[in-house]
C-alpha cells in the first residue's frame, strides 16, 4: 500500500505545463473550429451569435443537420471558469451533425466578474433557449469546467425547468471537475472566489441526480491525477444514489486532445454520448477529408 497526500494543490490541476508542447492549447483549437465554421457555412445551416441572455457573453452558436434534427447536442466548453469560449470548438460538432443531431455550443460570462453559481443558471438558460429551437431529446456533454456545468444541469438542485430536464437523454462529462472543494485551496480561486458553502452547493459529487438520469465520465488516461479522481468520483458516488453511469479512461489522451473525439461520427465517445439513441435515419457519412488540423474543403457540405 503507498499512502497518497496532494502536497501542491496549484500542481495537482495544472495542465500545459505537464503535458509534452501543452503550451500549443488552447490556440490549436482555433484553426480548425474557424475551418470548420467556413466549411459550415456553406450549408446554409449555422447560426452564430444566437443571445439567450442579457450579458455580452450570453450567446451560443446552433449547427444544424443536413436534413430535419431528430434531437440536440449542447456542449459547454472549459477554461476554469476563467477562459476561452464557444468559438475554439465548433468542429466538434462534426460528430453529432452526421447522426441528425443539431449541435449548440455557448459561451457564459467568466469568474471573476462572474460566480460559478451565476455561470450554472447562465448555462442552464442556454439549454432552455437552444431547446425551445430544437425538438427531440437532449443531449448534454462538457469539458473540465463544461463537465462540472452539464453534469450540474442533472443534479438534485438544477436550475433547469422540469420539461427541459425530462428531455435529457444522456450526459457526458470529458475530463469533469465534480468536487469543487479542491479548489478552494489553489491560487485560482482568487478569481473563482469560492467559499466553502459555495464549493459544496455547486459540486455535483456532493448532491444527488435527478431521478432517471444517465451519465458517462470520460477522461484522458494520460491526464493529472486528480482529475482521473474526479471522473472516477461522480461516477461511483452517483451510481449508489441511482444513476446510470460509466467510466472510461481513454488511453494515450490528454486533457486538451480528449476533446477530439466528439468531432469524429465513428468515435466510441460519440457513441457514449447517444448512449443506446438510435437515430430514425442512417448516419449521413462525412465526405473524405484530411485531419482536424485540414483546410475546409470546398462546395456545400450538404451536397
Amino acid at each position: 500500500m503507498i499512502p497518497h497526500r496532494v502536497q501542491d494543490w496549484d500542481d495537482a490541476y495544472a495542465q500545459a505545463k505537464n503535458i509534452p508542447d501543452g503550451a500549443r492549447w488552447p490556440a490549436a483549437w482555433a484553426e480548425p473550429a474557424q475551418s470548420y465554421r467556413t466549411e459550415w457555412s456553406r450549408s446554409g445551416r449555422m447560426l452564430l451569435d444566437v443571445p439567450y441572455g442579457d450579458r455580452p457573453r450570453n450567446r451560443f452558436d446552433l449547427f444544424l443537420p443536413c436534413t430535419e434534427a431528430i434531437g440536440l447536442v449542447l456542449f459547454v466548453h472549459g477554461g476554469y471558469w476563467l477562459e476561452l469560449d464557444k468559438g475554439l470548438f465548433s468542429y466538434l460538432a462534426r460528430g453529432p451533425l452526421a447522426h441528425d443531431l443539431a449541435v449548440a455550443i455557448p459561451s457564459y460570462t467568466l469568474c471573476p466578474e462572474a460566480r460559478i453559481r451565476d455561470i450554472t443558471r447562465e448555462i442552464a438558460a442556454a439549454i432552455e433557449n437552444a431547446a425551445a429551437r430544437v425538438s427531440g431529446p437532449l443531449f448534454l456533454s462538457g469539458h473540465s469546467a463544461g463537465g462540472h456545468l452539464v453534469t450540474r444541469m442533472i443534479s438534485s438542485t438544477s436550475p433547469l425547468s422540469e420539461g427541459t430536464r425530462s428531455r435529457i437523454r444522456n450526459t457526458l462529462s470529458i475530463s469533469g471537475v465534480h468536487d469543487l472543494r479542491p479548489l478552494t485551496r489553489t491560487a485560482m480561486n482568487t478569481e473563482l472566489r469560492l467559499s466553502e458553502a459555495e464549493s459544496v452547493s455547486e459540486s455535483p459529487a456532493l448532491l444527488e441526480p435527478q431521478p432517471g438520469s444517465r451519465v458517462s465520465c470520460w477522461v484522458g488516461a494520460s491526464e493529472r491525477a486528480e482529475f482521473l479522481r474526479q471522473s472516477d468520483l461522480l461516477a461511483n458516488i452517483w451510481t449508489g444514489v441511482g444513476a446510470q453511469t460509466s467510466i472510461y479512461h481513454e488511453p494515450d489522451r490528454h486533457h486538451f486532445n480528449i476533446v477530439d473525439g466528439l468531432a469524429d461520427p465513428t468515435h466510441p465517445m460519440v457513441q457514449a454520448l447517444l448512449d443506446g439513441f438510435v437515430p430514425s435515419r442512417p448516419m449521413r457519412r462525412p465526405q473524405e477529408r484530411g485531419p482536424v488540423e485540414g483546410r475546409a474543403r470546398e462546395g456545400n457540405p450538404c451536397s
